[in-house]
């Protein structure tokens, strides 16, 4: 019987290595690579749009990401005062762009719309529809109508 390891013939991504209690013994030399002590955002520590960040969404690729990319970009570069009102013209075209693809980009309020939900939650428009409150000073006033004061007989 032979005390060699029997050659393997597959490929495989590990790779084994033996060592005797000698090279055991020894500190090791590996040199891992250096850890970023904060991962890359939106703005990289150069100054650079981080395109893969995956706080955008991606809207960076897709059928609108050159429009995207060209109105964020001019945003965040923008010097004018206030900021980014130099880039409303590439912002319409994202959106005219957005609005060629209603299946990627549904607007919200049709999301609610099918869901049955409301959107207008704490909005001054469902403010102003709902009944005020009462202070625990006032009378109760009645708000029925004449066809709930009166029976209805059945048919």
């Amino acid at each position: 019987m032979s005390s060699e390891l029997p050659k393997q013939e597959s490929t495989t991504k590990d790779k084994v290595i033996f060592l005797t209690e000698e090279e055991a013994s020894e500190p090791s030399t590996v040199q891992l690579g250096a850890s970023e002590e904060h991962p890359p955002g939106l703005i990289l520590p150069n100054g650079d749009i981080n395109w893969n960040c995956p706080c955008l969404g991606g809207m960076a690729v897709g059928p609108c990401g050159v429009d995207f990319r060209e109105a964020f970009s001019c945003f965040h570069y923008s010097e004018a005062d206030p900021k980014g009102s130099d880039c409303i013209e590439k912002f319409a075209e994202m959106q005219t762009c957005m609005q060629g693809y209603p299946e990627l980009f549904e607007e919200k309020e049709k999301k609610y719309e099918d869901q049955g939900d409301d959107p207008k939650e704490n909005t001054a428009e469902s403010a102003a529809t709902e009944e005020p409150v009462k202070s625990s000073t006032e009378e109760p006033v009645e708000s029925s109508t004449e066809s709930e004061k009166s029976p209805v007989e059945p048919k």
